[in-house]
C-alpha cells in the first residue's frame, strides 16, 4: 500500500517525473555509450575488408546524394537474410560506413538497395538513368535529375574535408599525417587523402573516369556517378572469413 501510495504520488508530480525520467534516460543512454570510449575500436579488422575514405570528388558526389534525397528510396544496408543475399550480395559490414556521417543505410526500397551498386552498371547508364530514369527502367518511378549535368562547385571541399577530419575521418593535413596514410592504405590513395591538394585531386579523378562523357568541365554527375560507382567495391568477399564476422557482431 505504502509502495503504490509513492508511485501514485510520483505519477502525479510532473516535475518530479520529468527528472526521473531524464535520469532514466541518461543512465540507460550512458550505459550504452560509455564503453565504447575504453575499447581501441568499435569496429574490428577483418581480413579482405580495406575500407578507405572518400576521395574529393566521390565525397562531393556523396553530398549531392544525400542534398538530393536518394537515402529515402534507397537503402545502403544489405541485411543478413539468404533473400537479401541472392538479390543483392553479401549483408554489409560495420566497417563498409565506418567513414560515413551520417551512414546510409536507410529503411525504405522504393527502388532498389544500392550498398553493392559500384561497377554493377556503366558509367554511360548511371548517366542517362539520372536524367531520364523510365528510358532504362520503364516501371521505375524515379524523378528525372537533369541540373545534375551542371557545374560542380568545388570552392569548399577542402572545408568539407576538414570537417570530416575533426570528426576522425583521416583526411592529412600535414606531412605526419600523409605519411600515416600511406602506411594505412598506400601512396596513391593517401595522395587523394591530402587536403592542400583536393581541388587538384578532384579535378584529375573527374578528367580521367568521365563520368558524365563530357570532359568540357567538372560537373555534379562527374561526382554523383563517381560516388555510386565505389559502393560496395572496398570489400573482398573471397578473402573475408564468415567466423571471423560472427565474433565481431
Amino acid at each position: 500500500m505504502r509502495i503504490n501510495f509513492k508511485h501514485e504520488w510520483i505519477e502525479t508530480n510532473i516535475g518530479l517525473m520529468l527528472v526521473l525520467t531524464m535520469l532514466a534516460i541518461s543512465v540507460g543512454g550512458l550505459v550504452e555509450i560509455a564503453p565504447l570510449f575504453f575499447i581501441d575500436k568499435t569496429v574490428e579488422k577483418v581480413e579482405g575488408v580495406n575500407v578507405r575514405p572518400y576521395t574529393p570528388l566521390e565525397l562531393r558526389g556523396r553530398d549531392i546524394y544525400v542534398r538530393e534525397g536518394c537515402y529515402t528510396c534507397h537503402s545502403q544496408m544489405i541485411r543478413p537474410f539468404v533473400d537479401e543475399k541472392l538479390r543483392y550480395g553479401h549483408y554489409s559490414l560495420a566497417a563498409e560506413s565506418q567513414y560515413d556521417h551520417p551512414f546510409q543505410w536507410g529503411s525504405k526500397r522504393t527502388g532498389p538497395d544500392l550498398a553493392r551498386v559500384g561497377g554493377k552498371y556503366s558509367n554511360e547508364w548511371h548517366v542517362q538513368h539520372l536524367i531520364a530514369p523510365r528510358s532504362m527502367v520503364p516501371e521505375s518511378v524515379m524523378p528525372n535529375y537533369p541540373w545534375l549535368m551542371q557545374l560542380l562547385d568545388q570552392s569548399d571541399i577542402a572545408d568539407r574535408m576538414k570537417a570530416l577530419r575533426a570528426v576522425g575521418v583521416p583526411y592529412s593535413l600535414t606531412e605526419a599525417e600523409r605519411e600515416a596514410n600511406v602506411k594505412n592504405f598506400g601512396e596513391t590513395v593517401a595522395a587523394e587523402l591530402h587536403i592542400p591538394d583536393a581541388k587538384k585531386n578532384l579535378v584529375d579523378q573527374a578528367n580521367l573516369g568521365n563520368y558524365d562523357g563530357n570532359k568540357a568541365g567538372v560537373s555534379e554527375m562527374d561526382a554523383l556517378v563517381a560516388y555510386l560507382q565505389v559502393l560496395g567495391t572496398m570489400v573482398d568477399f573471397t578473402k573475408v572469413n564468415e567466423d571471423d564476422l560472427v565474433r565481431s557482431r
